[in-house]
């Protein structure tokens, strides 16, 4: 799924968002000011279970997050954010 080179620890998924919308639907371009930071994103990465939790999301999810969850980090030019399990709201 990835190209990607190291691990996630456990409890631990790194996710790409995906990009915020440019149009409204009527056509309306939507300044980078005023766009939303993006609230949905797809797996790439999952570290192994905890023990006392089992990893119920996989590689290649789609999955719904907080306004303010994970940690952003750029690998090699690719925005993702970092985050625990715990911090996924919702799987698609």
């Amino acid at each position: 799924m990835s190209d990607l080179k190291g691990k996630v620890l456990a409890g631990k998924i790194l996710v790409k968002p995906q990009e915020a919308e440019t149009t409204t639907s009527s056509g309306i371009i939507i300044p980078d000011s005023a766009k939303e930071k993006p609230l949905q994103g797809q797996v790439v990465l999952v570290g192994a279970a905890k023990k006392d939790e089992e990893m119920e999301i996989k590689a290649g999810d789609v999955v719904l997050y907080g306004k303010y969850g994970g940690t952003e980090l750029n690998i090699d030019g690719v925005d993702y954010l970092l985050m625990s399990q715990s911090d996924v709201l919702y799987i698609l």
